[in-house]
């Protein structure tokens, strides 16, 4: 039996070639402008799931195999288990240079709220992108775990990201090295607070719009700063390795070295923070309520009194 190429092989591309770039055309426009093509990329990955389990069966079954003949599972298990919890106490520790810094200005402040541990879930590495113009990944963590759009996600040394596209059984993560994220910042030791850009690499990011005469030095931790309430407060994110003065320019140079492990962890956690309060959720809401209104009764009352007397005659 003859098979026939899908492409031919003159100077000229034939039409099958043309339809092929006519129809890859059609979906990029699609997924660009149009947002359902969100759910039916989850519904694809939900179908693509088993295959990916599929495929990367004969090495599990292999690594299993040589880990049974070698009578070494009992200490694989007990490695696993120190793992996850080394993963659990690096969870807690991370917040601990935050905390201290902003234990010595409450120090003298009564009745200070206390910060809650946030939930978590564990999560494993599936697959990389293999676009080397996008830092994104893959994790095991879906829908059905209660991974959501926005989540944060960190490792054992810092802020790795956050969860973009989400199907049943996995979830797309956008890195912090990625050029199209951005994150606010605060600096540990004093406080300023600044935006954090990917720079296209692992190894780099970039701190936005710093003043000229800001207080930022070389090897300062930066931390999540809380604000957008899409990240918690207090995670480290990078340390600053160059601070660049460039006269006449308003604005500094800088440039910082994320902390997470972004080329070379496997295991993450996927975290769950509280949401944020509301005015209405707030202690003061209701007297900021009466508050407002007998502003505004007086406001009346006071308008009653300038105008007019239109009922007087002379």
């Amino acid at each position: 039996m003859l098979i026939k190429p899908l492409f031919s092989d003159g100077y000229v591309p034939g039409y099958r070639l043309f339809f092929c770039v006519l129809a890859a055309s059609a979906l990029m426009f699609a997924d660009q402008h149009f947002s359902r093509m969100e759910t039916l990329r989850a519904q694809l990955s939900t179908v693509v799931a088993p295959i990916q389990w599929v495929v990367s069966v004969p090495s599990d079954l292999l690594s299993w195999g040589t880990v049974a003949l070698s009578e070494q599972q009992e200490l694989m298990d007990e490695n696993r288990r120190l793992r996850e919890k080394m993963l659990t106490l690096s969870h807690r520790g991370q917040r601990m240079a935050s905390l201290q810094a902003e234990n010595a200005e409450l120090r003298n402040v009564l009745n200070a709220a206390q910060k809650r541990d946030i939930p978590y879930i564990t999560a494993e590495l599936i697959s990389l992108d293999n676009d080397p113009f996008s830092h994104r990944m893959v994790v095991d963590r879906g829908r059905r775990n209660g991974a959501y759009v926005g989540q944060p996600v960190i490792d054992a040394f810092g802020l790795v990201g956050q969860i973009t596209a989400v199907s049943a059984y996995s979830s797309r993560v956008l890195l912090l090295a990625d050029a199209s994220h951005a994150l606010p910042v605060q600096i540990n030791r004093n406080g300023l607070r600044f935006i954090v850009q990917g720079a296209g690499r692992y190894g780099k990011v970039k701190v936005l719009h710093v003043p000229d005469t800001a207080d930022i030095r070389k090897d300062d931790l930066l931390t999540t700063s809380g604000l957008a309430g899409r990240f918690p407060e207090g995670y480290p994110v990078a340390q600053v390795t160059e601070v660049f003065h460039d006269p006449g320019r308003p604005f500094a140079r800088v440039t910082a070295r994320p902390l997470a492990q972004l080329e070379r962890s496997r295991h993450f956690l996927l975290l769950f923070p509280p949401p944020r309060k509301t005015e209405a959720d707030s202690p003061w809401g209701d007297s900021l309520a009466i508050s407002g209104a007998a502003l505004s009764s007086a406001q009346r009352i006071a308008n009653t009194l300038s105008a007019p007397d239109t009922a007087r005659t002379p």
